[in-house]
């Protein structure tokens, strides 16, 4: 069944690139309502246990050191059907492939520095918005 909540990040490459303003109003106006919303910078620890199911793929190493080179901005976001509606705004992984207009056609510029994460179920979008917020910072 779909929930109406799923879990973003702004990752450091579009933070870096100072698409803060637009990844966010692009979000907002799909519909998307901001329940909770941070800056904040992962630590290795962070990185590693919230990308812990991918630790035994050869990229591991290289997700951790680039999800820790600077800020992100991680968010809760709502709207009936969140993660379907999200995966579909945020596009293909590969920018190359992404449709275009979404997140990832705009604004990442490999697979690899995709500007954005969003969670790929109403489980794991649970489970990654309150490994980054408590309950009492989700509006």
């Amino acid at each position: 069944m779909a929930t109406n909540r799923t879990f973003t990040m702004i990752k450091p490459d579009a933070v870096k690139n100072g698409h803060i303003g637009a990844i966010l109003e692009k979000i907002t106006a799909s519909g998307f309502n901001i329940v909770a919303m941070k800056y904040t910078q992962l630590s290795k620890r962070d990185a590693e246990q919230f990308y812990a199911i991918h630790s035994e793929r050869p990229f591991f190493g290289e997700l951790v050191e680039f999800m820790t080179s600077g800020p992100i901005v991680a968010a809760i976001l709502e709207k009936d059907n969140a993660v379907d509606d999200f995966r579909t705004l945020i596009g293909a992984t590969n920018p190359e492939e992404a449709a275009e207009g979404t997140i990832r056609k705009l604004f990442a510029t490999s697979i690899g520095e995709n500007a954005v994460h969003g969670s790929d179920s109403d489980e794991n979008a649970a489970i990654e918005g309150s490994f980054h917020f408590s309950g009492r910072e989700i509006f």
